[in-house]
C-alpha cells in the first residue's frame, strides 16, 4: 500500500499546484474582464462576464501553466499582483473605448448636438458617443477580438510575470503614454467636427458684422445641425477605420514602452 499512498500524495500535490496556477490565472483574467471592451460592458450580465472569464482562463492556463511556480508560503502578494496586472490590461484596452466616447462628446459639442441628443442616464452621453462606441465595438468583435485578447493575456506574462507585484515605475512608464495617446486619438477623431465648427463660427461672425440686422443665430443654427449630421454620415466610416488601425496596433504591441 505504500507505493499507492506515495502515488496519491504525488497526485495530490500536483493537483494543488494546478489549482493554485489556475486560480492565479483566473484572478488576472477576471480583473481584466471587468474592463475589456465588448465583453466587459456594463450591459453584459455579471453571470455572462463570469462565464467569459472562466472560458478565457481555460484558454490561457495551458499556455502559461509551466511559468507559474508551485504554491509555497504567503498568498496575499501573488493575489494582489495578479489583480493589479489584470486591471492594468483591462485599462489599456478600455482607453480605446474612452477615446471614442471623448471624441463623440467633442464632436457633439462642436456641432451643438450634445443637448439635443443627450442621454438621460446617470452619465449621459451624446448620441454621437454611443454611435462611435457601438460601431467601434462591433468592428473589434468582427475582427476577432476574442482571439486577440487571449493572445494578449498570454503575452502579458512576459511583461508581468505571474505571482509578482508589478513595478510602479514600469506601470507608470507604460501607462502615462497610453493615456496621452488615448486623448490624442480622441482629438484626432473629433478634428473634422472641431474644424468645421471653427470655420462655421468664423463665417457666422463675418456675416453678423456685415449684416447686423440679420438674426444669424436663427439662420445658422439649423445649418450647423444639418452640416453636423451630414459630416457625421460621411466621416464616421473613415474615423472608425483610423480607430481600428490604432486598436490593432496596440494589440500587436501592447506592452511597448514609448521612450
Amino acid at each position: 500500500m505504500t507505493p499507492l499512498f506515495s502515488l496519491l500524495t504525488e497526485y495530490t500535490n500536483l493537483t494543488q499546484d494546478w489549482l493554485w496556477a489556475a486560480f492565479l490565472v483566473f484572478l488576472r483574467v477576471g480583473a481584466a474582464m471587468a474592463l475589456v471592451p465588448a465583453f466587459g460592458e456594463q450591459s453584459v450580465p455579471q453571470r455572462v462576464r463570469l462565464a467569459l472569464a472562466l472560458c478565457f482562463t481555460a484558454v490561457v492556463f495551458p499556455a502559461i501553466a509551466p511559468q507559474i511556480g508551485p504554491y509555497d508560503g504567503p498568498f496575499l502578494l501573488p493575489i494582489a499582483g495578479e489583480t493589479i496586472a489584470g486591471l492594468a490590461i483591462g485599462i489599456g484596452l478600455r482607453l480605446f473605448v474612452w477615446a471614442l466616447q471623448i471624441a463623440g462628446t467633442m464632436a457633439a459639442q462642436s456641432t451643438s448636438l450634445s443637448q439635443l441628443f443627450g442621454g438621460q442616464g446617470a452619465e449621459p452621453q451624446p448620441a454621437m458617443s454611443n454611435l462611435f462606441v457601438m460601431a467601434g465595438l462591433a468592428l473589434a468583435v468582427m475582427s476577432g477580438l476574442h482571439v486577440q485578447i487571449a493572445k494578449l493575456f498570454i503575452l502579458s506574462y512576459e511583461a508581468m510575470p505571474a505571482g509578482e507585484l508589478p513595478s510602479g515605475t514600469t506601470l507608470a512608464a507604460w501607462g502615462v503614454p497610453q493615456f496621452s495617446h488615448a486623448f490624442a486619438l480622441a482629438f484626432s477623431l473629433a478634428a473634422p467636427f472641431v474644424a468645421a465648427s471653427v470655420i462655421y463660427n468664423i463665417a457666422l461672425g463675418v456675416i453678423n458684422r456685415a449684416m447686423p440686422q440679420l438674426m444669424v443665430v436663427f439662420v445658422g443654427a439649423p445649418a450647423l445641425t444639418l452640416g453636423g449630421l451630414a459630416l457625421l454620415a460621411v466621416a464616421t466610416p473613415l474615423l472608425l477605420g483610423v480607430w481600428q488601425q490604432a486598436f490593432h496596433a496596440y494589440l500587436n504591441a501592447p506592452f511597448l514602452v514609448t521612450p
